[in-house]
């Protein structure tokens, strides 16, 4: 597992050096540096009497006066280690994966963020409706990977449901320009797809889209078509609930369970 060999906070305390004192707190509370927690823009405005945009210059200031010092110059190191864990995890990975990759800490990890927003070759790419926040060093790669799961989601209708094998091979299928030392490592692959809002996995590790019940259950009528699905055969309600308690860890009354699966024309009662 790649790791770093820095102390992330000696290497801040050195680098915001070159700032003023306000400057260097509203960074250190912009990025969660002592305390963990991130303040928002508009909540470093209140507490100093300025609007968002104001702070959002003296963040954007600061982070250009840090790179042109000699003490970022010093720590060139600290970038090449970070460009390093990043390829070695695939080139493009997601924020919430490179943070517990690197250290479990909270505070490391806005530490990290802050390397990263300081460093010219890491690009952040913000959360949206298709995609978790990721991290990349190559645009070509991530674009890719991007487009990859854009055509697998395309390929999923909402009552599919794919064995994780399979879901591997047409992702696969779909990263022609991706270097083999990538497409041929699964770990790699499982981080990719892990970037992926819209196309997840059940308890059972089939796999489909998010929106679907087979995928994200919403009741015991869906545990129990996971559950008779699986069986491929016909189930007394009572061994259904049984199985729903077993498989899921999740109290399904027989009762219950009989009430839902006359109800729901998924079931056929013999």
């Amino acid at each position: 597992m790649p790791s770093i060999t820095f102390k992330p906070k000696a290497v801040s305390k050195k680098l915001l050096t070159t700032l003023n004192p306000r400057t260097k707190e509203i960074v250190i509370n912009r990025y969660g540096l002592e305390k963990g927690e991130r303040m928002t823009l508009e909540a470093i405005g209140k507490t100093y009497d300025i609007t968002r945009e104001r702070v959002r210059q003296i963040e954007n200031f600061a982070l250009a006066t840090i790179k042109k010092s000699k003490e970022f110059k010093e720590h060139a190191f600290i970038f090449d280690e970070l460009r390093t864990i990043l390829k070695e995890l695939g080139s493009v990975v997601s924020e919430e994966h490179l943070m517990h990759t690197i250290s479990k800490d909270p505070v490391i990890q806005n530490h990290i963020n802050l390397y990263l927003a300081l460093g010219e070759e890491f690009t952040k790419h913000k959360e949206d409706d298709h995609f978790n926040a990721h991290f990349s060093i190559d645009n070509k790669i991530s674009g890719h990977v991007r487009d990859a799961l854009h055509k697998l989601y395309g390929s999923i209708s909402e009552e599919d449901l794919i064995k994780e094998e399979e879901i591997y091979e047409r992702f696969v299928g779909h990263l022609s320009e991706v270097v083999g030392e990538y497409k041929n490592n699964k770990e790699i692959i499982h981080r990719y797809l892990a970037l992926s809002k819209v196309i997840g996995k059940n308890q059972l590790n089939e796999w489909g889209r998010v929106s679907s019940p087979h995928v994200k259950a919403r009741g015991i009528k869906d545990y129990a078509y996971l559950i008779m699905r699986r069986k491929g055969e016909p189930m007394h309600f009572k061994e259904v609930a049984l199985e729903i308690n077993k498989t899921f860890g999740k109290k399904a009354h027989v009762a219950t369970c009989h009430n839902e699966l006359i109800k729901d024309s998924r079931f056929v009662l013999v």
